[in-house]
């Protein structure tokens, strides 16, 4: 492993593309960037990576002009300095573009509407040829190979597409920006990926390499320390508002980067030796059919945790939806206990008095309310117990609520703030304590720790073994392997809408699932 001095990158020959020194920003007397220097190479991806409120986000809003730093850091682009703080918008003029999480995308407006809205914005036209405007997004896609039609509404694009699109605006932005400078382009990538699968994740950082070989840097924002280490050449951890070192990838090892993300040596959770293959299950899920399943049929014991993964369009991730009856099913009978139940008839209502709770992959807008407060968002599923003779209990709610937050570790333990306000570690927590307080017999999860930092991971994983303790069943869908390695009894792989292979004990290996949903692959898929 090679590492840099903490505030001290690698250098090269060239000036780089950006360079930071002694940056620090206050916020009501707590330093949540601490004289932070680091500096992004030509022509390099440059990873950037730490845990929830490591001082990522503030970075990346200072050079946005969103924030203004303390006085007294630097900043400089391609070798010349930049007077801080920016104005908002200032960074084009130095060819710096960003695409944030939620990528900034006008969901009525069509492709090519997004693809070119601030470039249409801000020239004054007498009139705008539509042909000739879709003809050029047709060649701007064309170079680099993204099959998408300049026509489509934006809100009906895949995901992957919608990212991808996002992208190519950013680098077309800046590529105008870079007709006006000498700057050869910043691209700044501020987490795109943690609603992506990894078949749609491949296909971004195809796009990443062919903006970089045009002559562009990046910065990758990421909690993903596998993405990194596919995609950056070196990459900066921040660690509670300091930098911590500058690794070089190809040098350094996935325990390389844990280890100076959280400061120590990551504790592996101990295996779980439990045998349920004599017993009796609880739960059981009989002829399930809906979307591309076909006659699934899974049985699960009181607090077993059993993975369910595959390729992707394998349907492993619509078992979720069609239990819970957010997607509708076409046949399956689920038996919870002595209870029997027609899945074709379930809707979420249903679900939630039979004690089921789904906690799904896309935790902005289908598992909480942003502008809520921890306290309405945790206290929601229990409102009907809070009322005194006709009048809500407030004060009981509020210390409900602080008491789920201080079992499950949330940071920080203050019941009236946004979920919007807390990290997205934190707010898989609060979820977690709004569902597993029901005691629900049957927990669903799919990809329960997406876009979650890895220290928060282990304590989501410790809370999900905890709620097996009280006799819950568990069913987790998800493409990451590992984590189907860290806590998973047995792990199904999916193959075309049925279950093709099992995986118990110590067969359950990441190498060994992704062997199975590989071998699995129907011929001609690639």
């Amino acid at each position: 492993m090679q590492q840099t001095e903490p505030g001290a990158a690698n250098r090269t020959a060239s000036t780089p593309a950006l360079e930071i020194v002694d940056l620090s920003k206050s916020f009501g007397g707590e330093k949540a960037l601490q004289r932070a220097s680091l500096s992004i190479n030509e022509g390099e991806v440059h990873g950037l990576l730490g845990q929830n409120g490591s001082g990522k986000s503030t970075l990346i809003k200072i050079l946005a002009g969103f924030h203004e730093p303390d006085p007294g850091g630097q900043l400089k682009i391609h070798g010349k300095p930049v007077s801080l703080p920016l104005a908002p918008g200032e960074f084009r003029r130095y060819g710096i573009s960003f695409v944030h999480q939620n990528l900034g995308l006008v969901s009525p407006l069509s492709v090519v509407e997004n693809l070119f809205i601030g470039e249409l914005a801000s020239h004054a036209r007498w009139m705008i040829s539509w042909s000739a405007e879709r003809e050029r997004a047709a060649r701007l896609f064309e170079r680099y190979g993204l099959d998408i039609d300049p026509l489509a509404t934006v809100g009906k694009l895949a995901p992957v597409q919608r990212a991808l699109l996002a992208i190519v605006r950013a680098v077309e932005e800046m590529r105008v920006a870079g007709a006006e400078s000498s700057s050869r382009g910043l691209l700044v990538l501020d987490e795109p990926t943690p609603f992506l699968p990894k078949h749609d994740v491949d296909k971004l950082f195809s796009l990443v390499r062919s903006v970089v070989q045009q002559g562009a840097s990046v910065i990758f924002v990421s909690h993903d320390v596998d993405e990194v280490l596919e995609i950056t050449d070196r990459a900066t951890v921040l660690r509670d508002g300091r930098v911590a070192g500058t690794l070089v990838t190809a040098q350094s090892s996935k325990q390389d980067f844990i280890e100076m993300i959280i400061g120590r040596r990551l504790e592996l959770l101990p295996a779980r030796p439990t045998d349920f293959g004599q017993q009796k299950g609880n739960v059981e899920i009989q002829g399930l059919s809906g979307g591309t399943l076909d006659g699934v049929n899974i049985e699960l014991h009181s607090g077993e945790i059993v993975g369910l993964t595959g390729l992707i369009g394998s349907g492993f991730d619509e078992v979720p939806y069609l239990l819970f009856g957010a997607n509708p099913a076409r046949n399956g009978v689920l038996r919870l206990g002595e209870r029997r139940y027609d899945v074709t008839d379930m809707t979420p209502a249903k679900a939630m008095a039979a004690k089921m709770v789904l906690i799904p992959a896309d935790r902005p807008h289908a598992a909480a309310i942003g502008a809520l407060s921890m306290a309405d968002n945790v206290t929601m599923p229990v409102l009907h117990t809070a009322f005194r003779r006709w009048m809500l209990n407030r004060r009981a709610l509020l210390e409900r609520t602080q008491t789920l937050a201080q079992r499950f570790d949330v940071t920080p333990n203050d019941p009236s703030l946004p979920l919007t306000a807390f990290s997205g570690g934190n707010q898989q927590k609060v979820i977690l304590a709004k569902w597993l307080q029901m005691e629900p017999l049957l927990i669903i999860l799919d990809e329960p720790t997406q876009g979650v930092d890895v220290g928060a991971r282990q304590k989501v994983f410790k809370a999900i073994e905890e709620a097996t303790d009280t006799g819950a069943a568990v069913l987790c869908a998800s493409s990451d392997y590992e984590q189907l390695e860290a806590i998973c009894d047995r792990v199904l792989i999916f193959s075309r809408g049925r279950i093709v292979a099992e995986l118990v004990g110590a067969e359950i290996t990441k190498d060994n699932i992704a062997e199975r949903c590989y071998a699995s692959m129907p011929r001609g898929n690639g």
